[in-house]
C-alpha cells in the first residue's frame, strides 16, 4: 500500500495511477470501481475525487500513461532503423509483447476498456505517439519500394499492430504453450515476415 505521507507532496495522483493499473490487471478494466482503487491506494472514497472526475477519468490517465510508456518502448526497439531496418522492425514486435506482458493493467485499460480515445486530446495525442513510430517505421522499411509500388504506411502500421494484438490476446496469456506450441515471439516474427514480404518490404 503506499504510504499516505508521500501524498502530502503532490503523489496521491499517481498513487490512484498505480493502485488502478494493479486493480484492472486482478479484475479486468471493467470491473474496478473508484472507492475500491482509493482503498488500495489507501486514501478515502472522496479523495479521489481532488484529481478526478470519476472512474473514466481515472481510467484515461492509466491508458494515457501506458500509452507514453509503450510509444517509448516502441520507438526505442527501432531505433531509426538500425543496424538493419528488418531486425529493428522485429525488435518491435517483442517490444510489444514486453510491454503486454510487463505492464498488462495499462495495456487493458489502453485496449479492452472502452473508453474513447477521441474524446481525450491528451490520450489521443499519446495514442497517435504510438501509432506513428509503427508508421515511420513502415516507412522506412518500404524505402527499398519504388514510390509508386509503396503501400501506405498507416495501412502497414496497422496490420503489423492488429497482428501483435491479436498474438497478446490468443496466445501471450495463460499456461504457455496452452494454445499453441510456438512461442509468442515466433508466431509474432513468422507472421509479420509473411506479411511484409507479401507486401514486397522484404525478400525471400
Amino acid at each position: 500500500m503506499p504510504d499516505r505521507k508521500t501524498y502530502h507532496h503532490g503523489n496521491l495522483r499517481q498513487a490512484l495511477v498505480e493502485a488502478t493499473a494493479a486493480l484492472i490487471q486482478e479484475t479486468g478494466p471493467l470491473a474496478f470501481t473508484l472507492s475500491e482503487a482509493a482503498r488500495r491506494a489507501g486514501v478515502s472514497p472522496a479523495a479521489p475525487y481532488r484529481h478526478f472526475k470519476g472512474r473514466d477519468d481515472l481510467l484515461e490517465e492509466v491508458a494515457r500513461q501506458g500509452f507514453l510508456d509503450f510509444a517509448d518502448r516502441l520507438e526505442r526497439a527501432f531505433d531509426g532503423g538500425q543496424p538493419r531496418p528488418l531486425a529493428a522492425f522485429m525488435r518491435m514486435g517483442q517490444a510489444y509483447l514486453d510491454f503486454a506482458a510487463e505492464q498488462p493493467g495499462h495495456y487493458m485499460a489502453m485496449f479492452e476498456s472502452g473508453l474513447s480515445i477521441a474524446g481525450n486530446a491528451d490520450l489521443s495525442a499519446a495514442s497517435e505517439r504510438a501509432q506513428r513510430a509503427l508508421i515511420d517505421a513502415a516507412e522506412i522499411m518500404a524505402r527499398r519500394l519504388p514510390a509508386d509500388r509503396r503501400p501506405p504506411a498507416r495501412m502497414v502500421a496497422n496490420h503489423i499492430w492488429a497482428l501483435s494484438h491479436g498474438v497478446v490476446e490468443l496466445f501471450s496469456r495463460g499456461k504457455p504453450g496452452g494454445r499453441s506450441p510456438v512461442s509468442p515471439s515466433e508466431m509474432l516474427e513468422s507472421g509479420a515476415l509473411i506479411y511484409l514480404r507479401g507486401l514486397g518490404l522484404i525478400g525471400e
